[in-house]
């Protein structure tokens, strides 16, 4: 298996004194870089339902909800399970056209990150990877489907951090 750390050939940074701090010397230790690695990735669930067909098939262009949620739980001291859930449903006509449920996982590695940065790695740059699998799969489930594909624009996966993090703080107060 390839790793994804990149490798430097760099010199070692000298300190103002005139001392390095490369590894290698009496009592020093390198400071290790944040690694993140893709262990695996792959299809927990989906579910795609066109209950009308073939009606639903040539109604008019559907109105579409999506909805996104993150979930993550820890499998090792550095391990992580991440699951991206995508549900879309589209109705027509007061019809429900289709409606799909997809949770897309991946175990990752996280190794030497700063405590304080953990937590958002896991949720926002872990499913930030997962995310254009997820899309394309569930493209072509509605593909099958016999309806467009759906193609789900970009997810910012911060903003949706950011909102989490200001509930549970509203939710402790």
């Amino acid at each position: 298996m390839m790793s994804n750390t990149p490798k430097s050939d760099a010199a070692p940074a000298t300190l103002e004194n005139g001392a390095s701090s490369a590894a290698g010397e009496p009592g020093q230790t390198p400071q290790e870089q944040p690694s993140l690695r893709i262990l695996g990735q792959y299809l927990k669930d989906l579910s795609f339902e066109n209950p009308n067909a073939p009606q639903s098939l040539t109604q008019e262009q559907p109105e579409i909800s999506v909805s996104v949620n993150v979930n993550a739980r820890p499998i090792g001291d550095t391990d992580f399970e991440v699951e991206l859930h995508l549900d879309a449903k589209a109705t027509a006509k007061d019809k429900v056209a289709f409606a799909t449920e997809l949770v897309y996982a991946g175990t990752f590695r996280l190794e030497n990150f700063p405590q304080q940065l953990l937590h958002p790695a896991v949720l926002i740059e872990c499913p930030r990877l997962l995310f254009p699998f997820a899309r394309q799969i569930l493209a072509e489930a509605t593909r099958n489907g016999g309806f467009p594909p759906l193609m789900l624009d970009p997810i910012d996966f911060a903003a949706m951090y950011q909102r989490r993090m200001q509930q549970q703080t509203m939710g402790q107060a």
